[in-house]
């Protein structure tokens, strides 16, 4: 298969439609093995995927190791790589205790913390370029600065200014110098990354989870806001961390929680729709993100070769018309969503 290609922002870069997301590789939620890892990130390729993501917060430099293993034996010609900025990892030293949200399942012996600084950026790009092993890194994402992960609006209040007031300084002078090809922000919340694109120039936005199948939030202000200024999104998160892969029920999640009931419900009668056109929920998930002019990319993650070759496979059906029509008359989907007619 080849996948369609679409330009970020106003750059040079383009970025296949469908990408692979490295959270699952650096072992948060799931272990795996190095070598299983690098063969999923080899399975994408040979498939065609030609955009990958990671950064230094995934298994706390674990991601970021294992993806460059598999692409610094690629064409560096042949693919677009982004990893995230604002978090720097050092060594735990004698007698340090962890921060509480330390996680035991990182790469042993190394703990993040936040930097969104100049100085801590250029830092942080360094220490990718040598966990990667690869002298140029395509995109550079603002990681994390949003209420989901933070909980508290003064300090997320603090690092936004940090970030606009310094580490934006220094991501702009990699972009004009060449260094970096394009800039961006990741993150979950879309009303946080309309906030950063009317305060800085920026080329893309990584939104995770906020524009899917199940939840439109993105689409009145956020993603009108990007097409106006030329600025490309891709979506983290299109199956919402697991409750969109098909066969809802209670228990699935969201968010990497348990889904609440109303959420399972609704879910399951998008799925009932799929299902009476003879569509995989997880195929019209991939597949729905990508019909807004703003998306350039979808990026599920992958925990094994399996994963990877379905991801491929739901980008190929064929997805009737009436499908869409349906969810929206079921109010299961926005009405102003862009679909297919």
């Amino acid at each position: 298969m080849t996948l369609l290609k679409r330009r970020i922002g106003k750059t040079r870069l383009e970025v296949t439609t469908l990408g692979l997301g490295g959270a699952p590789m650096g072992g948060f939620r799931a272990s795996i093995t190095d070598a299983e890892a690098i063969a999923l990130t080899n399975a994408a390729f040979d498939a065609g995927v030609r955009y990958f993501d990671t950064s230094p917060f995934y298994g706390y430099g674990r991601s970021e190791l294992r993806m460059g293993a598999a692409l610094r034996e690629k064409p560096r010609g042949d693919y677009v790589l982004s990893t995230k900025i604002g978090r720097v990892m050092h060594v735990l030293g004698p007698g340090e205790r962890p921060p509480p949200d330390f996680r035991e399942n990182g790469l042993p012996g190394f703990v993040p913390e936040f930097d969104y600084t100049y100085d801590g950026i250029m830092r942080s790009l360094e220490h990718s370029h040598l966990r990667l092993g690869l002298a140029r890194i395509d995109i550079a994402l603002v990681h994390d600065v949003d209420f989901w992960t933070i909980k508290d609006r003064d300090i997320l209040d603090h690092r936004f200014k940090t970030v606009m007031d310094s580490g934006f300084r220094a991501l702009d002078e990699l972009r004009r110098a060449g260094i970096i090809g394009a800039i961006g922000v990741g993150i979950n919340e879309a009303d946080t990354s309309l906030r950063f694109i009317q305060a800085g120039d920026f080329d893309c936005m990584l939104l995770a989870g906020r524009y899917t199948l199940l939840e439109q939030g993105a689409l009145h202000e956020f993603l009108p806001e990007c097409v106006k200024r030329g600025v490309s999104v891709i979506l983290g998160g299109p199956y919402n961390s697991g409750i969109l892969t098909g066969g809802v029920k209670p228990g699935a999640t969201h968010d990497y929680v348990p889904a609440a009931a109303p959420l399972i419900e609704k879910a399951q009668k998008i799925e009932a729709v799929c299902r009476r056109h003879g569509v995989e929920l997880g195929a019209a998930a991939l597949q729905f993100p990508l019909f807004h002019p703003a998306l350039c990319s979808v990026i599920p993650g992958a925990l094994s070769t399996g994963e990877v070759t379905q991801n491929v496979e739901r980008m190929k059906v064929r997805i009737p018309a009436g499908l869409w029509s349906e969810l929206k008359g079921e109010k299961l989907l926005d009405i102003d969503a862009p679909t297919p007619n």
